[in-house]
C-alpha cells in the first residue's frame, strides 16, 4: 500500500545556515533517512517545499476561480515537505514516517487513495 506523509512545522524552525557544519549534520540525516526509504523498496517520491510566501493559492466557486497569493489556512504551520513511500501496512507506515529527522512538528500519514502513474 502506498502512504504519503506530509511534514508540518513552522516556518521560524528553519534551522542552521547553510554552508555552516550544522547544516551539514542536519542534511546528513536527512540524507540517510531518504537513502533508508531507497533501499528499503520503500520510496516512491518526495520533496522539500519552498517557503508559503511562494504559495499561490486557487479558490475555486460556482462563480469561477480566484487566484491570491500566500497561503489560505490562517495557522502558524507549514507542510514544509512530504514523501510518498509504500509500506506493508499502516503500522509499518508509521514505523518509516516516525523516523523522518524532523526535529519538531508534526508528520501526518495519509494512504494514497489513487495515483494515475501507479501500475
Amino acid at each position: 500500500m502506498e502512504y504519503m506523509i506530509m511534514l508540518h512545522s513552522e516556518e521560524a524552525d528553519d534551522g542552521p545556515a547553510p554552508g555552516t557544519p550544522e547544516f551539514e549534520a542536519m542534511m546528513g540525516e536527512w540524507m540517510a533517512y531518504n537513502q533508508r526509504l531507497i533501499d528499503g523498496g520503500h520510496w516512491i517520491g518526495g520533496a522539500s517545499l519552498a517557503p508559503s510566501g511562494s504559495t499561490t493559492t486557487i479558490h475555486k466557486t460556482a462563480d469561477g476561480n480566484t487566484v491570491t497569493d500566500g497561503p489560505y489556512m490562517e495557522t502558524k504551520e507549514v507542510i514544509g515537505g512530504y514523501y510518498i513511500f509504500s509500506a506493508a501496512d499502516l503500522d509499518e507506515a508509521i514505523e518509516l514516517a516516525s523516523a523522518v529527522p524532523i526535529p519538531h512538528g508534526n508528520i501526518e500519514v495519509r494512504p494514497v487513495a489513487f495515483r494515475p502513474d501507479a501500475g
